[in-house]
């Protein structure tokens, strides 16, 4: 009788340790409130400075992506979205707003962590080909070669915006949270992959329609933060920003599956016209 245990198949190399994820980036949302209840008159020059260096002139802070915003309503006063391959530059344009000197002028309103990722539903070149033929096509035409070859040369322009974007110059721009539903009845996680991908699908086909007037990030928060996904819309008008949220809501993925967090809506600022618009200086 043979004793000794089974073979071990030989494992692959851990990475090493670090903070820099192996695919993707870091995406931090901070949004603030300027305290006027202790101000006795605006900002003094010093803290305008300091807001100046925090949102972009410092190039030590400087982050891969880095965008701010003043924010419509009462919620918030400004907010910064940044991205970049090492959390602590993320985290350090927010350390520099609350340290002395401005942070005692300032509230943090709310804040999202997540990383930028490929999601599972973006659909490889076999399943791309599967769904045209699912819809009708001939496998065999000429026409479902072209289309093939052609999402072939898009994937990976199309991932490399879901991982590293580049943030368009547009005016508008919309953040809030959400998960997917796992009530009784509602549960997206005990669906089955197929049927999940088949309502991302036709969601995805909603925001086809907004190509050029809405641009979309999902950035992930499982594991990182209290919701499980960051949605940032940036749109050429915030006419647009409205009328995607309300079309997409109606999708069955939405429409039966999705929960919301608070929305909040900016409009493209730097450190000088946030402090203009707050009437601080």
């Amino acid at each position: 009788m043979n004793s000794r245990p089974p073979a071990q198949r030989p494992s692959q190399p851990l990475p090493e340790p670090s903070t820099i994820p192996l695919n993707g980036w870091h995406c931090g949302h901070y949004f603030y409130r300027f305290r006027r209840e202790v101000m006795q008159s605006g900002l003094s020059l010093e803290c305008q400075k300091q807001l100046e260096g925090a949102l972009g002139a410092d190039a030590e802070l400087k982050n891969e992506r880095q965008v701010s915003y003043w924010v419509s309503g009462h919620s918030a006063d400004f907010c910064v979205m940044l991205m970049d391959p090492d959390p602590a530059k993320v985290d350090g344009v927010h350390q520099r707003i609350m340290a002395p000197g401005l942070g005692q002028f300032i509230e943090p309103i709310w804040s999202f962590v997540s990383m930028s990722e490929v999601s599972e539903y973006v659909p490889t070149i076999e399943r791309f080909r599967d769904r045209l033929i699912a819809g009708g096509a001939d496998p065999e035409s000429p026409e479902v070669a072209a289309k093939v070859a052609a999402y072939e040369r898009r994937l990976p322009m199309m991932n490399e915006q879901r991982l590293r974007p580049e943030i368009p110059d547009w005016p508008a721009a919309c953040f809030y949270p959400m998960n997917k539903s796992r009530v009784v009845g509602a549960n997206w996680f005990s669906e089955p992959f197929s049927a999940r991908n088949a309502m991302m699908a036709e969601h995805a086909q909603s925001g086809i329609a907004f190509a050029g007037k809405v641009s979309q990030l999902i950035s992930v928060g499982v594991g990182l933060d209290d919701w499980e996904w960051m949605v940032t819309l940036w749109g050429r008008n915030p006419e647009y920003l409205r009328e995607i949220v309300y079309k997409m809501r109606f999708d069955k993925a939405s429409a039966k599956y999705a929960e919301f967090g608070p929305f909040y809506v900016g409009y493209r600022a730097g450190a000088q016209e946030i402090l203009d618009h707050c009437q601080l200086v």
